[in-house]
Protein backbone atom coordinates (compact mmCIF):
# COMPACT_ATOMS: atom_id res chain seq x y z
CA UNK A 1 0.00 0.00 0.00
CA UNK A 2 1.42 3.51 -0.57
CA UNK A 3 2.44 5.80 2.10
CA UNK A 4 -0.58 8.23 0.92
CA UNK A 5 -2.84 6.16 1.23
CA UNK A 6 -1.64 5.07 4.88
CA UNK A 7 -1.20 8.66 5.71
CA UNK A 8 -5.14 9.12 4.57
CA UNK A 9 -6.82 6.45 6.33
CA UNK A 10 -4.85 7.45 9.45
CA UNK A 11 -5.19 10.93 9.46
CA UNK A 12 -9.23 10.26 8.53
CA UNK A 13 -9.26 8.12 11.54
CA UNK A 14 -7.50 10.20 13.86
CA UNK A 15 -9.88 13.45 12.62
CA UNK A 16 -13.43 11.95 13.22
CA UNK A 17 -11.74 10.88 16.87
CA UNK A 18 -10.97 14.37 16.78
CA UNK A 19 -14.41 15.72 15.70
CA UNK A 20 -16.38 13.19 17.80
CA UNK A 21 -14.28 14.27 21.08
CA UNK A 22 -14.82 17.68 20.25
CA UNK A 23 -18.17 17.56 19.44
CA UNK A 24 -18.94 16.09 23.11
CA UNK A 25 -17.23 18.78 24.59
CA UNK A 26 -19.00 21.60 22.44
CA UNK A 27 -22.19 21.57 24.38
CA UNK A 28 -20.77 23.30 27.61
CA UNK A 29 -17.82 25.61 26.46
CA UNK A 30 -19.04 26.62 22.47
CA UNK A 31 -17.41 29.79 23.07
CA UNK A 32 -13.84 28.55 24.00
CA UNK A 33 -10.98 29.03 22.28
CA UNK A 34 -9.39 26.38 20.61
CA UNK A 35 -8.49 23.28 22.71
CA UNK A 36 -5.93 21.81 23.56
CA UNK A 37 -7.06 18.62 21.42
CA UNK A 38 -7.78 20.91 18.61
CA UNK A 39 -4.35 22.48 18.78
CA UNK A 40 -3.08 18.78 18.84
CA UNK A 41 -4.87 17.46 15.64
CA UNK A 42 -4.15 20.65 13.85
CA UNK A 43 -0.44 19.79 14.55
CA UNK A 44 -1.18 16.30 13.57
CA UNK A 45 -2.53 17.26 10.15
CA UNK A 46 0.67 19.61 9.59
CA UNK A 47 2.71 17.27 10.04
CA UNK A 48 1.17 14.70 7.63
CA UNK A 49 1.03 17.24 4.71
CA UNK A 50 4.72 18.01 5.32
CA UNK A 51 5.58 14.26 5.35
CA UNK A 52 3.10 14.32 1.99
CA UNK A 53 5.17 17.43 0.69
CA UNK A 54 8.61 16.11 0.78
CA UNK A 55 7.53 12.43 -0.52
CA UNK A 56 9.48 11.33 -3.89
CA UNK A 57 5.54 10.15 -5.23
CA UNK A 58 3.78 11.95 -7.38
CA UNK A 59 0.54 10.76 -6.03
CA UNK A 60 1.70 12.14 -2.25
CA UNK A 61 2.27 15.64 -3.34
CA UNK A 62 -1.21 15.46 -5.15
CA UNK A 63 -2.63 14.70 -2.00
CA UNK A 64 -0.52 17.22 -0.21
CA UNK A 65 -2.11 19.79 -2.18
CA UNK A 66 -5.50 18.66 -1.47
CA UNK A 67 -4.90 18.85 2.46
CA UNK A 68 -3.38 22.24 1.45
CA UNK A 69 -6.30 24.14 -0.81
CA UNK A 70 -8.16 23.07 1.68
CA UNK A 71 -6.03 24.12 4.83
CA UNK A 72 -5.36 27.59 3.19
CA UNK A 73 -9.34 27.87 2.02
CA UNK A 74 -9.93 27.32 6.00
CA UNK A 75 -7.43 30.34 7.08
CA UNK A 76 -5.02 27.37 8.81
CA UNK A 77 -1.84 29.13 6.81
CA UNK A 78 0.52 27.64 9.58
CA UNK A 79 4.44 27.54 9.43
CA UNK A 80 4.37 24.02 8.40
CA UNK A 81 1.17 24.93 5.64
CA UNK A 82 3.08 27.82 3.91
CA UNK A 83 6.68 25.85 3.77
CA UNK A 84 5.09 23.03 2.23
CA UNK A 85 3.32 25.29 -0.46
CA UNK A 86 6.96 26.69 -1.16
CA UNK A 87 7.99 23.72 -1.58
CA UNK A 88 5.97 22.20 -3.84
CA UNK A 89 6.31 25.39 -6.05
CA UNK A 90 9.50 24.88 -6.62
CA UNK A 91 9.72 20.99 -6.90
CA UNK A 92 12.35 19.95 -9.85
CA UNK A 93 13.14 23.58 -10.32
CA UNK A 94 14.81 24.80 -6.44
CA UNK A 95 15.03 21.29 -5.50
CA UNK A 96 15.95 18.05 -7.59
CA UNK A 97 15.88 14.75 -7.84
CA UNK A 98 18.24 12.63 -10.32
CA UNK A 99 18.45 9.40 -11.54
CA UNK A 100 21.25 9.02 -14.16
CA UNK A 101 21.51 12.36 -14.67
CA UNK A 102 17.63 12.84 -15.72
CA UNK A 103 15.40 14.95 -13.04
CA UNK A 104 12.59 12.87 -12.08
CA UNK A 105 10.75 15.16 -9.72
CA UNK A 106 9.98 18.01 -12.69
CA UNK A 107 6.25 17.89 -11.69
CA UNK A 108 4.55 21.08 -13.57
CA UNK A 109 1.47 21.28 -12.74
CA UNK A 110 2.33 20.47 -9.00
CA UNK A 111 4.58 23.80 -9.36
CA UNK A 112 1.42 25.69 -10.74
CA UNK A 113 -1.21 24.32 -8.10
CA UNK A 114 1.08 25.40 -5.14
CA UNK A 115 1.65 28.93 -7.37
CA UNK A 116 -1.73 29.21 -7.44
CA UNK A 117 -2.16 28.58 -3.35
CA UNK A 118 0.55 30.95 -2.63
CA UNK A 119 -1.09 33.71 -4.03
CA UNK A 120 -4.05 33.27 -1.17
CA UNK A 121 -1.43 33.14 1.60
CA UNK A 122 -0.62 36.86 0.99
CA UNK A 123 2.81 37.15 2.57
CA UNK A 124 6.71 38.46 2.21
CA UNK A 125 7.33 34.78 2.36
CA UNK A 126 5.17 33.53 -0.95
CA UNK A 127 5.78 36.86 -2.84
CA UNK A 128 9.44 35.99 -3.03
CA UNK A 129 9.29 32.00 -3.30
CA UNK A 130 6.68 33.39 -6.29
CA UNK A 131 9.45 35.62 -8.01
CA UNK A 132 12.07 32.74 -7.44
CA UNK A 133 9.78 30.53 -9.39
CA UNK A 134 8.70 33.22 -11.90
CA UNK A 135 12.40 33.84 -12.42
CA UNK A 136 13.84 30.28 -12.95
CA UNK A 137 11.05 28.12 -14.05
CA UNK A 138 10.95 26.95 -17.73
CA UNK A 139 7.69 26.31 -18.20
CA UNK A 140 4.72 28.56 -19.07
CA UNK A 141 2.22 27.03 -17.00
CA UNK A 142 3.75 27.61 -14.08
CA UNK A 143 5.01 31.08 -14.66
CA UNK A 144 1.67 31.99 -15.27
CA UNK A 145 0.90 30.86 -12.15
CA UNK A 146 3.68 32.50 -10.06
CA UNK A 147 2.86 35.85 -11.85
CA UNK A 148 -1.02 35.94 -11.58
CA UNK A 149 -0.34 35.50 -7.53
CA UNK A 150 2.06 37.65 -7.38
CA UNK A 151 -0.91 40.06 -8.56
CA UNK A 152 -3.32 38.97 -6.37
CA UNK A 153 -0.84 39.36 -3.59
CA UNK A 154 -0.65 42.81 -4.83
CA UNK A 155 2.93 43.73 -2.69
CA UNK A 156 5.40 45.14 -4.74
CA UNK A 157 7.90 47.28 -2.54
CA UNK A 158 10.77 49.29 -4.48
CA UNK A 159 8.64 48.06 -7.90
CA UNK A 160 10.23 45.18 -7.27
CA UNK A 161 7.50 42.83 -8.44
CA UNK A 162 6.96 44.98 -11.53
CA UNK A 163 10.37 45.27 -12.67
CA UNK A 164 10.08 41.50 -12.19
CA UNK A 165 7.30 40.59 -14.38
CA UNK A 166 8.61 42.98 -17.01
CA UNK A 167 11.81 40.92 -17.29
CA UNK A 168 9.37 37.85 -17.63
CA UNK A 169 7.50 39.67 -20.55
CA UNK A 170 10.74 40.50 -22.92
CA UNK A 171 12.47 37.12 -21.88
CA UNK A 172 9.11 34.92 -23.17
CA UNK A 173 8.30 37.32 -25.94
CA UNK A 174 11.76 37.24 -27.50
CA UNK A 175 12.32 33.11 -26.90
CA UNK A 176 8.13 31.85 -26.53
CA UNK A 177 5.48 34.12 -26.85
CA UNK A 178 2.58 32.26 -25.04
CA UNK A 179 -0.55 34.12 -24.95
CA UNK A 180 -2.20 32.60 -22.10
CA UNK A 181 1.19 34.52 -20.12
CA UNK A 182 0.69 37.53 -21.51
CA UNK A 183 -2.94 37.92 -20.53
CA UNK A 184 -1.64 36.70 -16.75
CA UNK A 185 1.28 39.49 -17.03
CA UNK A 186 -1.95 41.72 -18.00
CA UNK A 187 -4.32 41.29 -15.53
CA UNK A 188 -1.15 41.41 -12.47
CA UNK A 189 0.06 45.05 -14.35
CA UNK A 190 -3.82 46.10 -14.04
CA UNK A 191 -4.18 45.07 -9.97
CA UNK A 192 -0.47 46.47 -9.14
CA UNK A 193 -0.69 49.60 -11.03
CA UNK A 194 -2.10 51.98 -8.18
CA UNK A 195 1.11 50.42 -6.32
CA UNK A 196 3.43 52.56 -8.70
CA UNK A 197 4.79 55.68 -7.31
CA UNK A 198 7.70 56.41 -9.18
CA UNK A 199 6.94 57.86 -12.85
CA UNK A 200 9.90 55.67 -14.46
CA UNK A 201 8.64 52.34 -13.13
CA UNK A 202 5.08 53.36 -14.22
CA UNK A 203 6.96 53.93 -18.01
CA UNK A 204 8.65 50.42 -17.14
CA UNK A 205 4.97 48.90 -16.66
CA UNK A 206 3.93 51.06 -19.93
CA UNK A 207 6.52 49.90 -22.12
CA UNK A 208 6.08 46.06 -21.15
CA UNK A 209 2.01 46.49 -22.04
CA UNK A 210 3.02 48.24 -25.26
CA UNK A 211 5.52 45.43 -26.36
CA UNK A 212 2.14 43.17 -25.63
CA UNK A 213 -0.21 45.13 -27.52
CA UNK A 214 1.87 45.16 -31.02
CA UNK A 215 3.09 41.34 -30.67
CA UNK A 216 1.26 40.15 -33.78
CA UNK A 217 2.06 36.52 -32.33
CA UNK A 218 -0.32 36.85 -29.54
CA UNK A 219 -3.73 36.24 -29.98
CA UNK A 220 -6.25 39.09 -30.89
CA UNK A 221 -8.06 39.07 -27.74
CA UNK A 222 -4.90 39.13 -25.92
CA UNK A 223 -4.01 42.48 -27.70
CA UNK A 224 -7.05 44.36 -27.31
CA UNK A 225 -6.77 43.79 -24.36
CA UNK A 226 -3.24 45.15 -23.84
CA UNK A 227 -4.72 48.20 -25.77
CA UNK A 228 -7.20 48.84 -23.27
CA UNK A 229 -5.34 48.52 -20.32
CA UNK A 230 -3.02 50.70 -21.90
CA UNK A 231 -5.50 53.39 -22.72
CA UNK A 232 -6.56 53.07 -19.60
CA UNK A 233 -3.72 54.05 -17.48
CA UNK A 234 -2.40 56.60 -19.52
CA UNK A 235 -6.00 58.24 -19.05
CA UNK A 236 -5.45 58.01 -15.61
CA UNK A 237 -1.81 59.44 -15.52
CA UNK A 238 -2.93 62.64 -17.79
CA UNK A 239 -5.75 63.06 -14.86
CA UNK A 240 -3.61 62.90 -12.09
CA UNK A 241 -1.06 65.08 -13.32
CA UNK A 242 -4.33 67.53 -14.13
CA UNK A 243 -5.30 66.94 -10.36
CA UNK A 244 -1.92 67.87 -9.46
CA UNK A 245 -1.59 71.31 -11.26
CA UNK A 246 -4.56 72.62 -9.66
Amino acid sequence: MKISKVIAITMCGILVSGVAFAQKKSGSKKSQEKSVEESYLSNIEDLIITELASSPEYDNKQVALQYLEEAVNDGRTSPDVVAALESLAGEGVTTQSRTNGRITNNYPDIRAKACDLLGQVSSEEAKNTLMTIAQDDKEPMVVSAAVRSLGNIGMNDDNEVINMISFIERKYSALNPTSSLALEILVAYEKLAPSIDDPADKRVMLESISNIAGNYKFVTPVRTKARELLKSLQSGSSSSNAEAEK
